[in-house]
């Protein structure tokens, strides 16, 4: 209570002097740590955010964020206003790298992606709706999430606040390296943010800046996913796979003797449950690197090795 203007001992006292909890003091010091090396993205009629991952100017963000500019403004923690060339765009796995003519930058540390565990803190940087440096918090709520069938990635899923201006920035762990690159939210829901993977951006961002632009493999077949209705249909002896609705002339797969009917149901090792498993680890290879499936021709079991080509555009 208060008398004469004097506060007096009790809880309000006690208050005033109460410390972070350890909680709060993890999310103070990444904030600090990183907020320096998020930057905002902006091109004509769009803008989004990003995450230094080098001190001399490169920069990662979505591929959704820069869309087809060849030039974006950068602005920095500090204010200043920058021209970035985009120097490489991966649509398939939504994640650009921008480069920007600056030497001194604050640049955030990168985490393993393959290393995340579900329950850990995850905490979210960016500019929704402009408002520059904002954070969130919560956890990952889920990893290897997909979008649809057909998708190249496996998502990290996390309930820290993502909005509109998020796109592009980075999704942290406890001690403030990079794990994710947030790039989408379903947005009728609260709570379902979701991420790249930093492993799955930084092999863009490698290829980029060692290459000089992305090469992807490719196997030269079109698959389709096998269920229990689909086997049953085409009289197929096994109700999960991929199976090759059809095959380019010449390709991969041709030359390794594949046929169209064939259902593959592991590649390397893995088990192939559907035609998105099987896009997903051809995704992670290099051209001329070469894998090993199994696959399932009438009742007949096979091992196929097959040599990756390189996927032309057009």
């Amino acid at each position: 209570m208060i008398s004469g203007g004097r506060q007096m001992p009790g809880a309000w006292a006690q208050a005033a002097s109460s410390t972070h909890s350890a909680e709060e003091e993890t999310v103070i010091n990444v904030s600090k740590q990183v907020r320096p090396a998020v930057v905002n993205i902006k091109r004509e009629g769009a803008s989004g955010s990003g995450v230094v991952i080098r001190r001399e100017g490169v920069i990662l963000t979505n591929a959704h964020v820069v869309d087809t500019a060849k030039e974006v403004e950068v602005q920095l923690w500090d204010g200043r206003k920058l021209q970035g060339t985009v120097a490489g765009v991966d649509p398939t796995v939504d994640i650009a790298v921008i480069k920007v003519p600056a030497k001194d930058l604050i640049a955030a540390q990168i985490a393993d992606s393959d290393q995340i565990e579900v329950g850990q803190t995850a905490i979210a940087i960016g500019n929704p709706m402009g408002l520059q440096g904002t954070v969130t918090t919560g956890v990952v709520s889920a990893v290897n999430r997909q979008r649809g069938p057909d998708d190249f990635v496996n998502f990290v899923q996390t309930d820290a606040a993502i909005n509109p201006g998020n796109s592009g920035g980075p999704l942290l762990d406890s001690v403030g390296r990079v794990v994710g690159i947030n790039t989408w939210i379903i947005g009728r829901a609260t709570g379902l943010g979701f991420a790249v993977p930093i492993n799955v951006a930084k092999d863009v961002a490698n290829q980029v800046l060692n290459q000089g632009g992305i090469r992807r493999a490719m196997i030269g077949i079109i698959p389709n996913s096998v269920t229990p209705e689909v086997a049953a249909k085409m009289k197929l002896s096994v109700e999960s796979g991929a199976v090759i609705a059809e095959m380019t002339a010449g390709s991969p797969a041709e030359r390794a003797g594949l046929k169209n009917g064939d259902v593959i149901t592991a590649i390397d090792g893995g088990k192939v449950e559907g035609a998105g498993d099987l896009r997903r680890v051809l995704h992670s290879h290099k051209p001329g690197d070469t894998v090993n499936l199994s696959v399932r021709r009438g009742a007949e079991k096979l091992n196929v090795k097959v040599q990756l080509a390189e996927m032309t555009e057009g």
